[in-house]
């Protein structure tokens, strides 16, 4: 009956709550889950919350949440990983904000402290010499050559990938919805992939499924699909270095960073002006190279290395 009269005046339930004691990082935790700025999230964000949250718990959900001070997370952060300890600090940073929005506490211990950055190049972006021995492995009407062939000609991430199927192609366009961003995308269909498409039964809403004939979940496709790169002989690449090597072959192609964009739907052109900042210079550099040997191909050989002079 309490839990209806909550309902009844807009409270929403708080799942797990009698199991823990009030005031706790686990208590704090569950009133999180329920509030709206963890429920608007989207699932695959939830996901990952969750996964950083519930770890922090099991170490110290018995403690109290207002006693939690930047001198501890500092120490947490110091025993992890930089990709781990940036994790804990951006849950910690929105379950300290909902803290203090339920007045559990008056202040933001993680408020001044940094991520750590990590200098890294992500995703290794496939080379041609990459892309071709991949398809000389996998031939036309394989499942690995469908899933590769989506990826490169789409540019977009496996969690769209795996949701493509032929009710999304009209009038030779692509429509893709995708699942990180929300953004609307028309592609208009590769003829390479037009042709591998026609290459594989009709007989699901999607282009992928397993050997169960069920979709594809991203993680597990992504496993999947690296094992197939590994039976290429192809070790550190993956499923969305090929979003990178299609955003490399528009840039190569000469296409700006709004129109790569368009393609693969990225919000922020900063991972775009790399590909075309690089091709840039690869070009700038040959065309500089060619300059100089123009200037210097007519230069005479010095004389000390003309064999006809003679020696005095």
């Amino acid at each position: 009956m309490a839990a209806y009269e909550e309902a009844l005046a807009g409270q929403p339930v708080q799942i797990g709550s009698s199991r823990v004691r009030p005031g706790t990082i686990h208590a704090l935790a569950i009133s999180y889950y329920n509030s709206h700025g963890f429920r608007s999230l989207k699932p695959s964000s939830q996901a990952i919350y969750r996964r950083n949250i519930d770890r922090f718990c099991i170490e110290h959900g018995d403690k109290r949440a207002a006693t939690l001070q930047r001198e501890h997370i500092v120490k947490l952060m110091a025993a992890r990983k930089p990709g781990s300890a940036n994790g804990l600090h951006k849950v910690l940073r929105m379950m300290m904000q909902h803290a203090i929005e339920t007045g559990l506490r008056p202040d933001d211990p993680t408020r001044d402290i940094k991520a750590i950055i990590v200098k890294t190049e992500g995703h290794h972006t496939w080379t041609e010499n990459e892309i071709e021995q991949f398809e000389a492995r996998h031939a036309i009407g394989s499942r690995a050559r469908l899933a590769f062939a989506l990826l490169l000609y789409t540019g977009q991430r496996r969690s769209d990938v795996v949701r493509m199927g032929r009710q999304h192609i009209c009038d030779g366009t692509l429509q893709v919805r995708q699942l990180k961003t929300g953004a609307e995308l028309s592609i208009p269909l590769h003829p390479s992939l037009a042709a591998i498409i026609a290459e594989t039964g009709a007989n699901n809403l999607t282009f992928l499924v397993t050997d169960q004939g069920k979709p594809y979940r991203a993680a597990s496709f992504g496993n999947w699909f690296r094992d197939k790169c590994r039976a290429a002989d192809l070790h550190g690449c993956n499923a969305h270095g090929l979003r990178k090597a299609a955003a490399r072959r528009l840039a190569e192609a000469g296409c700006t960073a709004h129109e790569i964009a368009a393609i693969t739907g990225h919000t922020s052109l900063r991972e775009i002006a790399r590909y075309t900042k690089a091709v840039d210079q690869k070009k700038l550099a040959a065309v500089a190279i060619e300059k100089v040997k123009a200037g210097t191909s007519s230069v005479k050989p010095i004389a000390r290395f003309d064999k006809k002079r003679e020696i005095s």
